[in-house]
């Protein structure tokens, strides 16, 4: 009985071991993730989505994790290495929250509905509140956690544990996805910026043409109507587009950006 014991305590903390190790990715990864990582998420909220992430992906990665964790010099090495990669993975997730968020506000300044709304939590144009709600809303709808879960699993193939990603790599494959999400929140935002270019162009030749008329009392409230009936038409294929790409990055989130 007391062999019995000892067995089963070595296992217990030979597991232990390994879902600390897998904590350290997935808790740095927390603080950033798409949903889950945002500023309104209590912090114990956050603590317990990350143990139930340990949870589910631990059991799939021990083989890869467990042969870290038997020797102290292993352990301090995970405790830097997969924090590292954690934030990495985190950051590379959130990027496209930020192009939800850079696309908003390059409408809010097109459109003139920066003050629209109302805004709270991080700060961003109101516009951009509405666009991240939304988009997020969508991704959860979904399946956004069970594809997180199969990006934590992945990422132990490509970002072995006990080892920090090579300086190039992770220039290269940072610089390609932030450049990404500028592409992806500009192309969400063209139309506005289009037609917020065209009609400040007549509205001026309008002006030069009749001096007296007061362009300004007459072109604002246009502009304004004409953002909102636009926001109405574009966000639905728009939101849409961004999560065909979330679905891509999610399904080779280590591949080239495209």
């Amino acid at each position: 009985m007391t062999a019995l014991l000892d067995t089963g305590l070595g296992l217990f903390g030979q597991a232990a071991l390994v879902g600390f190790v897998t904590f350290l990715r997935i808790g740095a990864a927390m603080a950033l993730l798409p949903g889950f990582g945002a500023a309104m998420v209590p912090m114990r909220v956050k603590l317990a989505l990350a143990l139930a992430f340990t949870a589910v992906v631990a059991p799939a990665v021990s083989a890869a994790v467990a042969p870290h964790t038997g020797t102290v010099e292993g352990l301090l090495t995970c405790l830097a290495t997969e924090t590292m990669i954690g934030l990495s993975l985190g950051l590379l997730l959130r990027l496209m929250v930020l192009a939800l968020e850079i696309a908003g506000t390059i409408v809010a300044q097109s459109a003139s509905l920066s003050q629209m709304f109302g805004s709270g939590g991080e700060p961003m144009p109101a516009i951009s509140h509405l666009l991240v709600m939304a988009g997020l809303a969508l991704a959860m709808m979904a399946g956004l956690h069970v594809r997180i879960a199969g990006v934590f699993i992945l990422s132990y193939d490509a970002l072995p544990p006990g080892a920090f990603p090579g300086a190039g790599i992770v220039r290269t494959w940072s610089i390609g996805h932030i450049a990404h999400a500028f592409a992806i929140a500009f192309g969400l935002a063209a139309p506005f910026v289009l037609a917020s270019t065209i009609y400040n162009v007549a509205l001026g030749s309008i002006n030069r043409a009749m001096p007296q008329l007061m362009v300004s009392f007459v072109g604002a409230p246009a502009l304004t109507l004409g953002a909102l009936v636009l926001l109405a038409i574009t966000v639905p294929p728009a939101l849409t587009l961004w999560l065909g790409t979330l679905d891509t990055l999610l399904a080779d989130p280590f591949g080239a950006p495209g």
